[in-house]
């Protein structure tokens, strides 16, 4: 039975293993839950699905999956006579809830003005005798006292007299491509590690001490060691201006969790595309910059290269000399990447616009050619692989 759920999760690409089958399978076998589909979503979920980001994958997986069993359900209830399944029903109430429910002219008749009074209501409702709602004593809702009552969603005390569970569940999809906060930038970030102990011996090392000690016969030998720190070196260069001013939130965010991760980051700006020169103040670009290439031989091959830039311009802004909007550039924008592609072997470009929509612009494909497709939008799931690429 469960295979085929498995087949379903394969198909709507929810990473999910033969070894968490298994596991679900025999958290059924000791009755973990029972007879409960609720219960059992949130423990198939737990059990198969192991990053939240594949949570709406999951949903539509197992919805497909019941659908299938809920037909064949209806298919057997079909098989059944109607008035066995009266005669059951009966059984369970008592003489005044029966009485009761033929007041409203029986079964068939509730569900059919149930479905009336839904389609007249637009706004919740707790207590009274007619809306459906909560904790009254329409015949439809939730923890009211209606002994004829339809059920309509989790709220109130149930009281354990509906005829029908009328619910429809409603579940927030979660998304790897939206923009990112700086806990979650950091997280990402952390994919790019290389720790080692550097420097001044200012950490106690608790082992080497106990070692020491042991072999000077218990006569304290206090051991120090560098502190351990993420080894990668990064240089990362911002695009400011024009088209970026409305991206100015989330690469603050970026720069503040890079500073965080990384002891050895060096930064600078430039607009649109690199070109002879770049700076560290923005206040003061004019008058301090910095020569790009001394830029280049001064940063060794390293440190790992990241861009940061919407890559929207005109096309001539990276194909011709004097294409920059702001100054005369003797080389075209595309020798200085071409620069910085043979210095630098781990070079990436972060993009903070969504992906599918870097066609439209002739200077992003450009780039993206120049770069050789290391171009990453600014997603969870684009600066993971971006540094994913980076740590190689």
């Amino acid at each position: 039975m469960l295979l085929n759920l498995f087949n379903e999760m394969r198909a709507a690409k929810v990473p999910v293993s033969v070894r968490e089958l298994l596991d679900l399978i025999n958290a059924l076998k000791h009755n973990v839950v029972f007879a409960d589909m609720d219960e059992f979503y949130f423990l198939s979920r737990t059990i198969l699905v192991k990053d939240e980001r594949h949570f709406d994958k999951f949903d539509r997986a197992f919805g497909a999956y019941f659908k299938g069993l809920e037909n064949l359900n209806q298919h057997i209830e079909a098989l059944i006579p109607d008035e066995w399944l009266r005669k059951e029903f009966e059984r369970s109430l008592t003489d005044e809830e029966r009485a009761k429910i033929e007041s409203l002219g029986g079964l068939d008749k509730l569900i059919e003005e149930f479905k009336k009074r839904l389609e007249e209501q637009k706004e919740r409702h707790e207590g009274g005798n007619k809306w459906i709602g909560t904790g009254g004593t329409s015949p439809f809702g939730s923890g009211g006292f209606n002994p004829e009552g339809i059920r309509v969603g989790d709220a109130g005390k149930r009281q354990g007299k509906a005829v029908k569970v009328w619910d429809q569940r409603e579940y927030k999809n979660l998304d790897d491509q939206v923009e990112l906060g700086t806990r979650n930038i950091k997280v990402a970030l952390r994919r790019l590690r290389k720790f080692a102990r550097q420097g001044a011996e200012d950490e106690l090392d608790l082992s080497g001490t106990i070692d020491h000690t042991a072999k000077d016969g218990g006569l304290l030998n206090i051991q120090m060691r560098p502190e351990r720190r993420n080894a990668v070196k990064l240089l990362i260069l911002f695009d400011i201006g024009g088209s970026m001013d409305a991206h100015v939130k989330v690469c603050e965010e970026l720069f503040s969790a890079c500073k965080t991760e990384f002891k050895h980051m060096e930064y600078f700006y430039f607009h649109n595309c690199v070109y002879e020169s770049v700076w560290k103040n923005n206040l003061r670009r004019t008058s301090e910059r910095f020569s790009t290439q001394d830029l280049l031989h001064k940063y060794g091959a390293d440190y790992k290269v990241v861009f940061v830039g919407d890559a929207a311009m005109a096309p001539y802004e990276i194909t011709q000399a004097g294409g920059s909007v702001e100054h005369w550039n003797e080389e075209p924008g595309y020798v200085w990447i071409k620069r910085f592609m043979e210095k630098y072997k781990k070079l990436i470009w972060i993009n903070p616009y969504p992906k599918d929509t870097w066609s439209y612009t002739a200077s992003t494909n450009i780039m993206r050619e120049l770069l050789e497709d290391q171009m990453h939008p600014l997603t969870l799931q684009g600066l993971e692989d971006g540094m994913r690429f980076l740590s190689k």
